[in-house]
């Protein structure tokens, strides 16, 4: 039996009754640990789209034990990906997975990466229901785990409600590609997004970005062309703390915003003209 089968054996034997937010929460933290005792050991890069969007074999093996222990303990749930698992729903859920978010920081030795899960009923680019998220940070050692109907927490202890502020008061998180930054329309959108705010902070994983704006410690979140499972656990626990997750086109291409609801409505009327 390989060591991949017996960690995935041995976690379902240990949550065969878990409920969906215990699970969710295990899960994430156990993928990151992984990942990064993966990492310690050394690991093999290989590139996606460019020199920065990078994948490892903690990646890959992450995901695999994600995937395993879910279909063990929720075999009819579907299942999505970034690194390619799959499997259609015959529920109405699906669990969607990132095994590491922040895999260039990651590489990097960077402490500024994490792991992150989220449950949706209805497809996943459009869900009818954001049922939770879960975000682990291997590197404090935090778990973050919330949803629009569960307020959020970390490592079980309740964020404070996100207070009603606007932009020229907090600090946003983002993220922009140079090579986009070539793109006029996009550009100019972001600009439009980004510049009444305090101050602006770009460090690369949406999910910690998000997990950080649940729990106060960023303002707001606003970045384009998200994949779903860069989204979907920072936004349930951004709704979890009180906070507004919405897209709006702008650009010519879709905007994630995420904070508190006062905010999200002033980027998103700025995003608006530029649409």
């Amino acid at each position: 039996m390989g060591v991949m089968t017996t960690l995935i054996d041995d976690f379902i034997s240990q949550h065969s009754s878990s409920d969906d937010a215990t699970l969710a929460r295990a899960l994430v933290t156990e993928a990151g640990r992984l990942a990064s005792r993966m990492r310690a050991s050394g690991l093999s890069t290989d590139y996606k789209t460019s020199i920065s969007d990078v994948v490892t074999e903690a990646d890959r093996a992450a995901e695999k034990f994600v995937a395993g222990v879910l279909e063990g303990l929720r075999g009819d749930d579907g299942v999505l990906g970034e690194e390619g698992a799959a499997r259609t729903s015959r529920t109405g859920r699906t669990w969607v997975i990132d095994p590491v978010d922040g895999t260039y920081n990651f590489t990097s030795g960077f402490s500024y990466y994490c792991s992150a899960l989220a449950l949706v009923e209805g497809p996943a680019a459009h869900p009818d229901r954001l049922l939770l998220g879960a975000v682990h940070r291997p590197e404090p050692g935090v778990t973050y785990l919330g949803g629009p109907e569960r307020p959020t927490t970390v490592d079980g202890e309740p964020v404070a409600p996100l207070a009603e502020k606007q932009a020229a008061e907090i600090s946003v998180a983002s993220y922009l590609h140079p090579t986009v930054m070539l793109d006029e329309a996009i550009r100019d959108a972001w600009v439009a997004a980004i510049s009444r705010f305090a101050t602006v902070r770009m460090l690369g994983a949406g999910s910690v970005d998000l997990a950080l704006v649940a729990s106060g410690k960023v303002g707001a979140w606003v970045q384009h062309s998200v994949a779903d499972w860069d989204w979907l656990p920072g936004k349930a626990l951004v709704t979890g703390a009180g906070g507004a997750g919405r897209k709006v086109e702008a650009g010519g291409v879709e905007w994630c915003v995420a904070g508190n609801r006062a905010v999200v409505d002033e980027i998103c009327s700025q995003l608006a003209e530029n649409a």
